[in-house]
This record gives structure tokens, sequence and C-alpha cells, in this order.
């Protein structure tokens, strides 16, 4: 029965000439309606070069003091935008570029500020200012043209973002070049020795300074410390200048003694030399005596000679005795102030006096010596004997003289000085009388006074402490700093002597240094104007927009042929048809019933027969659509296709599944099915993320999207031409084909208790005479 059907129909189809250009038509308008969208949208962004965006410069560039060059970003930009055929740039006034924004002459306009190179160059001061850039936009003329202007725009503003860092950064490169070449030129190796010299200097006056603040403190520590005492000592100055008063009274009293005394001590030791000098006249007596007797008896006169050396060595201690008066008056000399004029004339006087005492004290001791030597000769040599009688005669002469030189030492140089000084500590006692006198009076007055100079002592050494740390810090930056520059130096000189970890650290950081200088100033520039570069890795990449869009128009035309295939043919069988399949004549009987649906069913042409039977063609028909309009697409535009088959599969079934469908609601519903059809396409076309990605569609679109048949589709079809990721293209497919289910249910199923209904509809919808 359905094979019947198939036939009849596809005679009818083909019976005139009119009717196969019909039939070809139906195939071949969908595929133009989709062939159309896309070649129109092949590379829109690709073909912007025809837009008009004006371009309007009013900067009037910028000056510093510092720097005498005139920086003028605007003539910059519009330099760039010469060179870039993005977009059809207008470069006008301002006022004509506004209006034609408004005009509609232009989709875009971008004025630049009279002040946008001031505004720029505030980066180098405190107060920044963001450089704006004033763009008009006409929203009106096209939905897209404001994206791509914008678009354009953007990449103006990028443009002067990069060049400007560029610029700054390949001035900076070149001064630091220059700069690298002139640090070893002779002259800076001049200005380096001078300056590492001074550095020196600095850092050696810093350490003394600190150590100059130091002992400070330290002094005004012990200050302190006196400053506490002194207190104490002023509360008793009052009583202790009475008491130093009633001492000095004592000693001047002394002093008057001490002339008394320096005569009596001048008379002592005159008679005490007179008396030496005559010892030693009895001493030479003596000799002479003993060595007469050595012709009577050798014995006798040694015995003589011995005892007159025993004598003398005895006498001996009178030079001690008076060199010892002398040392202790020396160092009560020594007490006296440096001041006093007396004082080191004294000293030299009695040091001369000790020297001649030791000098006799001398000759003493060697004319025992003789003497003793004498006796022991006398029993020997007798010849001998008269040579050692001259030689201690001699020596007796020599220390007698000795003796004389002290005496007159003493009375020349050590009394007249001994009374100057008791004369001076006799004026000395009166005036420091009257000072003490003074003090007492003012001690009273100063003893409020210590505790505050305590107080203020301690907060200095503080400040001085906190200071020498300051100083020392200073001291070691300047240093490092000298360490720094002596090995950056070397560094630069090549010199390499095995030194340690930081100096190797340093001499690195030289050689990048002179690496980055001496590199192309403009890459390195152009690498710090965009750091970041931008590595696109394309994954299932598209060849370009218009087969990104390919997989949507696609699917949509195979709908939109669905549509037009129940537009233009009966989706219901008439009586007379039935009739010659069931080989029943022109009609059925009577007995059959009203024209409709299943009413021939007792002559076994049952309803899913009458179904599938008619359905036979649009299937037919809808997969030459399919097949066509998917060929067309890869060989005829050259749709991106890297799975042929797999992509003309996607086209069979989606043909299948959208001609079954609309097959299905319009048998289903008549008219009122083609309709839902249509809603169903506008639905899909807004809710099948064919265009824009479903996430950034409303709530109720992205709830509905995988309940609608064309994302399914789509998504099979970007896989057929892009590659799958694992079973995507199957599953895509699997899912798409499930919706004949619903459609076959409905159609054979469903269908029966709504015929009633649909022909009722039917009826009067005609009864209008319009519909």
């Amino acid at each position: 029965m359905i094979w019947g059907i198939f036939k009849r129909d596809m005679c009818h189809a083909t019976r005139n000439v009119i009717a196969v250009i019909v039939s070809m038509g139906l195939v071949v308008v969908p595929a133009l309606y989709a062939w159309f969208n896309i070649a129109a949208s092949w590379d829109p962004y690709g073909n912007t070069k025809a837009l008009k965006v004006a371009v309007a410069n009013n900067d009037k560039g910028y000056k510093s003091d510092l720097i005498p060059v005139r920086v003028n970003v605007g003539e910059t930009i519009i330099s760039t935008l010469h060179a870039n055929d993005q977009l059809d740039w207008q470069f006008v006034k301002s006022d004509k570029a506004i209006d034609g924004v408004k005009s509609g002459e232009y989709y875009a306009a971008i004025v630049i500020p009279k002040g946008f190179s001031a505004d720029m160059m505030t980066l180098f001061s405190p107060d920044i200012k963001h450089a704006q850039l004033k763009y008009y936009l006409n929203e009106k003329i096209n939905p897209i043209a404001p994206h791509i202007t914008d678009q354009g725009a953007t990449t103006v503003v990028n443009t002067i973002d990069k060049t400007f860092a560029k610029t700054i950064a390949q001035v900076g490169l070149d001064l630091a070049s220059s700069i690298l070449h002139y640090s070893q030129s002779p002259q800076m190796a001049e200005y380096m020795r001078n300056l590492n010299g001074n550095l020196t200097t600095m850092a050696d006056t810093l350490s003394g300074a600190s150590q100059q603040v130091t002992s400070y403190s330290q002094l005004l520590g012990s200050a302190n410390d006196i400053v506490d005492s002194t207190g104490k000592l002023l509360a008793s100055a009052t009583k202790a200048g009475k008491q130093a008063q009633n001492a000095l009274k004592q000693g001047k009293s002394g002093a008057t003694s001490l002339t008394s005394a320096g005569a009596n001590v001048t008379s002592s030791v005159n008679t005490a030399l007179d008396q030496v000098s005559g010892a030693f006249d009895q001493v030479a007596a003596k000799v002479n005596k003993a060595f007469d007797a050595i012709g009577k008896g050798s014995d006798t006169a040694a015995s003589q000679l011995a005892t007159l050396s025993e004598q003398i060595s005895s006498g001996e201690s009178l030079y001690d005795t008076y060199i010892t008066s002398l040392n202790h008056m020396r160092e009560s000399v020594e007490q006296l102030p440096d001041s006093d004029s007396a004082k080191q004339a004294l000293l030299e006087a009695i040091d001369r006096e000790i020297t001649l005492l030791e000098a006799a004290k001398g000759d003493s001791q060697k004319l025992a010596q003789q003497l003793k030597d004498a006796s022991t000769q006398v029993t020997q040599d007798t010849a001998a004997a008269e040579r050692s009688r001259k030689e201690i005669l001699n020596r007796i002469t020599s220390a007698k003289q000795s003796i004389s030189n002290v005496r007159d030492d003493y009375a020349t140089n050590v009394k007249p000085k001994i009374d100057a000084l008791a004369s001076t500590v006799s004026t000395l006692i009166s005036q420091t009388d009257s000072m003490i006198t003074q003090l007492s009076g003012t001690a009273d007055g100063l003893d409020d006074v210590t505790g505050d100079v305590g107080t203020n002592v301690t907060s200095i050494r503080s400040t001085l402490g906190a200071i020498a740390k300051k100083l020392d810090s200073s001291a070691a930056t300047v240093k490092k700093l000298i360490t720094k520059l002596e090995t950056g130096g070397n560094a630069g000189d090549g010199n390499s002597d095995g030194g340690d970890g930081d100096n190797d650290a340093d001499s690195g950081e030289s050689d990048e240094l002179r690496a980055l200088a001496t590199a192309n100033a403009s890459t390195l520039s152009t690498l710090i104007s965009a750091p970041v570069a931008l590595h696109r890795v394309s994954v299932y990449p598209i060849a370009n927009y218009g087969s990104a869009m390919a997989p949507f128009y696609t699917i949509l035309s195979i709908w939109v042929g669905a549509i037009i295939l129940c537009a233009m043919l009966k989706v219901t069988i008439s009586d007379r048809e039935k009739a010659h399949v069931l080989g029943l004549g022109d009609t059925l009987p009577r007995i059959a019933g009203p024209s409709g649906p299943g009413n021939a069913s007792r002559w076994g042409l049952r309803l899913d027969h009458e179904y599938f039977g008619r359905y036979a063609i649009f299937a037919l028909l809808a997969l030459l659509q399919g097949t066509l309009v998917c060929l067309g697409d890869t060989y005829f535009l050259g749709v991106q296709a890297n799975h042929a088959l797999q992509f003309l599969a996607v086209g069979w079934l989606a043909a299948l599944v959208f001609s079954n469908i609309v097959y299905t609601l319009t048998v289903s519903f008549g008219d009122i099915g083609k309709a839902v059809a249509v809603v169903l396409l506008v639905m899909q076309v807004a809710g099948s993320g064919g265009t824009f990605p479903i996430e950034t569609l409303p709530k109720f679109f992205q709830m509905l999207y995988p309940f609608l048949p064309f994302p399914h589709a789509i998504d099979a079809m970007h896989a057929a031409m892009a590659g799958s990721y694992g079973n995507e293209y199957l599953l895509d497919m699997v899912y798409l084909a499930l919706f004949l289910i619903p459609s076959l249910l409905l159609g054979l199923v469903l269908r029966k208790p709504v015929i009633r209904l649909n022909n009722w509809v039917s009826r009067n919808l005609e009864s209008t005479k319009v519909m």
C-alpha cells in the first residue's frame, strides 16, 4: 500500500514540465537560502575597510622645561592611522567629524583633544591624569557596525599605549647605552677614581664623626656623674672653704718656715760638705803615712790601707741620704702647676745637683776600691805600690773636687730657687685665700642648677647615641657603594681575579647590563611596550567565519525546506487516489463514508499506510534538499569539512527528522500545524546557540535548549567539519534521531483522536471563503 501511494505520487510529480520545475524548485530553494547567507557572512570582519570613521586631531603638543623637545602624540596617532587599513579613516576637522556622525556619513568619530600630549606626559609628575580620546558613535545605522568601529577605536587606544611605552622605553635604553659607552671612556675612569677618593674621604669622615660623637656621649656620661656629685660638693663648699682658709694660714706659716728651713739646709749642707772635704785631706795624710811604712812593715801598711777603704765605703751612705732628700724635694716641685715659671728651673737645678752627687759618690767608690787593691799590692810589689799611691792621691784630689762642685752648685743654683719658690707659694696662698672666699659665696647659688643639668645631659646622651648609629650606618652605606663602584669598574675593564661570590654576581649583573644596553634598542623597546604576546592555539580550527556559520544556516535551510514542502505538497490522500491504490477504480464505494484519513481501512489501506505512503515523497525531496545544500556548502562555497561524508550524513538525518516533524504537525493539525512549525523555526533561530553562545541567552532559552533539534544538528555538523571529541558526533546524531520518536508517536498514535477535530477546523476555515 505504501509503495503504491509513493509510485502514484512520483508519477504525478513528473507528469509535466511544470511539475518537474516545481519539484526542482522545492529542492533548490532551501539550498539557495543557505548559500546566500553563508556567502554573505563569509568574512564580514575582514571587509571593514569601507566603514568610514572620522579622525580629528586638536592636540597642541607638549614641551617640558627639563627637556626642550616638543612631543605631539596626536600627530603620531595620525601618522599611524594613515598606515592602518582596518577601517576607512577620514581625517577631518572636529566639527565636521561630529556632524558627520550625526548625519550618518561616518559610523564613528575619534577626536583627539588639545591637551592630550600634556595629559600623557603627566606620567612623570606627581599629578597624573588619564589622557582621554573623545569617541562619537552612531548606533542606529547598523547593529553590527558599532561593534566593529569599537574594535577600531580600541585598536587606536592600544596603538597609542604601545607607541608611548615604546618611545619611553627606547629613550631610556638609548640613554642607558650612551651612559654605558661613556662609562668606558678615560674621562669616566678619571671621574670614577675621583669619586671613589671623595667617597672614601666621606666614609672616613663619617666614621670619625661617629667616634667623636660617641666620645662626646661618654664624656657627657662622665660629666653627668660629676654633675651628680657636684651638688653634694657644692653643699659642703662653705665648710670646706673655711677649712681651706685655715689650712692656707698654716701654709703661709709653712712658707715662711720654708725660707728659714732653706737657710738651715744650706748651712747644714755646707757644713757636711766641708767635713767630707776635710775628711779627704785626712785620708790623703793617712795614705802617705801608710805607704811610707811599707819599708818598715808591709803588713802594717796593708792594714792601714784596708781600714781607710772601709771608712770611705761607709761614708757613701751620706751621699744616698742627700740624694734621697733631693728626690723628695723634686717630687714636691713636680706637683706645682705648669704655669709656674720657677718650677722647671728648680727641677733642672735639682737634677743637676743629683748628677753631681752621683759623680762624687762614684769617685768615693773608686777610691775605696783602689785603697783595697793597694792593701794587697804593698806586700807583693814595692814598685806597684808606689804607683798605686800616686793614683790614690789623684783619686782623692778628684773626689775632693767633686764635693766642692756639689757645694758650689747648691749654693749657686738650688738655694736661690728654693727661696724664690717659698716666695711664690706665699703669694699663691694669699690669692687662693681670696678665691676660696668668693667660691664659698657662689656655692649656694649653684646648688639648684646641678639637678637640671643632669637631666639635660641624659637627654643629650640619648640623642648623641642615635646620631652615632646614623653616622655608622651612613659610613657603611658609603663603603658599600665604594665596593660596588670598584667591582663595577673591574668588571667593565674585563679583569677577573677569581674573587668571591659577590664579585662574581656583580660582574654578572654588569655583563647583563652591558648586553641589555648594547642590544637593539628598537627591539627591546617593542618588547617593553608589549611584554606579553598572545600565541593563539586553535583547537578544532575553523577556516573562516563563513565556515563557522555554515552549520547554522544549513540546518536552518533544511527546516525551511521542510516547511516549503508542506506548503507546496498535499499531506492528505484523496479518495480517488485511495481507490486507484486499492484497484477500486476512480472512486471509493459509498460505504467508505466522508472523505478523510482512514476511511479506506476496511479495504486494507490503514491510517499508517496513508501516513508513510504520502510521507515517502516528502522524505525523498527532503533528502535531495539536504544533499544539495551540503554538497553546495562543501564544493561550491568551499566550506570547511574535514569529514565530508559525516557532514553529508548530518544533512540527511536532519532532512528526515525535520521533514517528518513538519509533515506530522501538518498531517495532524493542518494549517495550524504549519503555523506551529514556523513558531518552532523562530524559537530555534533564537535559542539554538548557532550565532551567540547559549550561555549568553536569557534563562528561558537556556532551559529550552536541550529540547530543540537544531542545537544537536548544529553540534553534529561542527564535529563533522572540525573534528569530534570522543563520541561527540555519534551522541549528537543519536539525540537528533530521538526526535523522530515523539513525531512518529504523534503521527501514528495520537493523531487518531484529533482527526475529527482537525476536520471540523478545516470545514470552518473553508466556510470563511478567505482561508
